[in-house]
């Protein structure tokens, strides 16, 4: 945890980079700079220390032998008689140096002169010499020293010590080794004095860089702090918000130069806004203003439209002319008009929990005549019969109307496909025709305003170039994508894509539903448009075991062996049925009729016999 959070302070923040930067180089020079004067210090101490006591012990050696050899001692209380006046007196020598004498001997021998280990204090014996040491003594020819630990007082801790030695002999030619034992505890804690004064330094100097880093950090940091605060209250939309400016240094001139730039932008977007507002306000007034007189005009292409017929040729085709083309300009200023609420910001949903079939089955038989005059099929493919989504219905509808016109116009008589799928998250729907289809780059362009594949094509149903604009805004509105593929002379694919609630938005990590383009015939149809331009259900099903309680609809149509063997008719979600059982005419038509119940269930349609389902109309099918 705490790991991350320095990582996290690491990455955000330049001024805690700059100390621990700083803190740590400082660190590393100060144990570089510290090891060696260290060093040096220890060597100087423990080097004069050493050689005031190498000096002392080799002058008690020689003075202790000249004593040993001008006693002629001869038994063993002579001999121990003669070592402790010998040494004794070197114990009390005016030196102030600390220091203690044992005598070991080197040679195993007998004799009636003989002695043990002597020492100057009892505490002390030969395992207070190093045997290493004792061995370089008994083996050598010289003075000899090493380093070692040893209580320089009876119930004393042990101290650092310096052990030398020499050999001396006795009468007899009886060799000894005599050793004294330097007490070194001074300079140790000099040494050790001059270490904790060096860390304290560190201590303190690493205090007042960080405190000097951090001040001047913190004068260079807060201007850029502060101008990145502002820059992104700024980008927000505060325009108003400026820098503070003190005195004349850079900081000072770069607050300047912020302020002036937002100064600047800020004109700019006022500016922007201004003749955006001019704009909008030209549009919606000459679209309000143009209806009045286009009422008027449409009203007169009206009658004499509807008298063409008395007319001569010439006169006969200029009131098609002026009727068609006042159709045109009215839809041309709805557009207008819509495109100017999306401008302004003032296009709002009006959100209701509605089943997007009972939407596309008005789509497609709103779209009937045209597939007739067009010569394509026009299919419903799904393996769905419902599927509720929060959304606005009108606006829903105006995209899919919308996306079936264009494939219908620009399907070239080929079949036209609408997919339905949905998953736990949105519903998506696609619209696909089989025509000419269009290249990547036009792809790129399909949504623009005005924009259109090949301007010189004759169309059959007049457009502005802002119907899929106005579908991309819608879509947006509801948080949903609109999506375009297409190949030359291989047709193009829409697919909508909705949220199933508004207050759960499209979901990256899940697929859609719909593949683009979907793959086709995967699903079987639930609705067509036949040869006389009526709509008609299809979607197969069973007659349920057990009657729904699950808010279904149910469709049913009579069999051969039913009453009177007319052919029933369909009512499709949000549509009128024709007469049925339940109505007037009950002469043996089939009934259709919603079965209420549970809410959220799937529907199912229930055929009974072959006859298909009619139009909402009730416009009896072969």
């Amino acid at each position: 945890m705490g790991r991350r959070v320095l990582f996290r302070r690491w990455r955000q923040s330049l001024q805690f980079r700059a100390i621990a930067v700083a803190l740590t180089l400082t660190s590393v020079a100060f144990l570089a700079t510290g090891s060696f004067l260290s060093h040096q210090i220890a060597n100087r101490l423990f080097t004069d220390r050493l050689d005031q006591v190498l000096e002392e012990a080799r002058t008690d050696i020689s003075t202790a032998q000249a004593s040993f050899d001008a006693s002629d001692a001869s038994d063993r209380t002579e001999v121990q008689a003669l070592i402790n006046s010998t040494l004794g007196s070197l114990s009390q020598d005016t030196s102030s140096t600390d220091h203690r004498w044992i005598l070991i001997p080197l040679d195993q021998g007998g004799g009636q002169s003989f002695v043990g280990v002597q020492s100057e204090s009892s505490w002390m014996t030969s395992a207070t010499v190093p045997r290493q040491l004792q061995q370089r003594v008994a083996n050598g020819d010289g003075t000899y020293w090493q380093p070692a630990s040893a209580r320089m007082a009876e119930n004393a801790p042990e101290h650092p010590v310096i052990v030398i030695g020499d050999v001396v002999q006795l009468n007899q030619n009886s060799r000894y080794g005599l050793f004294f034992v330097y007490d070194f505890s001074d300079p140790q804690a000099t040494l050790d004095s001059i270490h904790a004064v060096l860390l304290l330094s560190m201590v303190a100097l690493l205090l007042l860089v960080g405190t000097i880093v951090w001040y001047v950090t913190r004068e260079v940091v807060r201007p850029v702090s502060n101008t990145a605060r502002v820059s992104q209250r700024l980008s927000e939309g505060d325009l108003d918000v400026r820098m503070e400016v003190h005195g004349t240094n850079e900081v000072a001139r770069l607050s300047r130069s912020f302020n002036r730039m937002a100064d600047s932008i800020q004109t700019q977007i006022t500016q922007l806004e201004q003749l955006s507002s001019m704009q909008q306000t030209f549009v919606s007034d000459v679209s309000h203003e143009l209806r009045t007189p286009l009422t008027t005009v449409k009203m007169a292409a009206e009658v004499l439209f509807n008298a063409r017929e008395d007319f001569d040729p010439v006169n006969r085709r200029s009131a098609e002319l002026l009727h068609n083309q006042v159709d045109r300009f009215d839809s041309m200023l709805s557009d207008l008009l819509e495109i100017s609420r999306f401008d302004a910001g003032a296009a709002r949903l009006d959100m209701a929990s509605t089943d997007i079939f009972s939407v596309i089955y008005d789509v497609v038989e709103a779209a009937a005549p045209l597939v007739v005059k067009s010569g394509s099929e026009l299919t419903v493919r799904s393996t769905l019969t419902r599927c509720v989504v929060q959304m606005d219905q009108r606006r829903i509808d105006r995209i899919l109307r919308n996306l079936v016109t264009n494939a219908l116009e620009h399907g070239e008589s080929r079949p036209v496909d609408i997919y339905v799928a949905a998953n736990e998250n949105c519903v998506a729907v696609a619209v696909r025709d089989h025509g000419i289809g269009m290249t990547e780059e036009q792809a790129g362009k399909v949504f623009n305003r005005f924009w259109r594949g090949d301007p010189a094509r004759a169309r059959t149903v007049g457009g502005t170039g802002l119907g899929l604009a106005i579908a991309t805004e819608d879509t947006r509105l509801h948080g949903g994508l609109l999506e375009v593929w297409a190949e030359p002379d291989n047709g193009a694919c829409f697919r909508l894509t909705l949220p199933l609630l508004r207050s759960q938005p499209l979901d990256p990590e899940l697929p859609n539903p719909l593949p683009l383009p979907p793959a086709e015939q995967t699903a079987e149809s639930t609705a067509r448009v036949t040869d006389t331009g009526s709509l008609q259900l299809t979607a197969p099903a069973v007659r349920p075991a057990v009657e729904p309680r699950t808010g279904q609809l149910l469709l049913v149509f009579p069999g051969p062996g039913d009453d009177a063997g007319g052919t029933g008719s369909a009512e499709r979600p949000g549509g009128a049925g024709g007469a049925g059982a339940d109505g007037p005419g009950t002469g043996g038509q089939g009934a259709a009729h919603d079965v209420v119940g549970e809410p959220g269930g799937a529907p199912e349609r229930h055929h009974t016999g072959s006859s298909a389902a009619a139009p909402e109309d009730g416009t009896e099918k072969p």
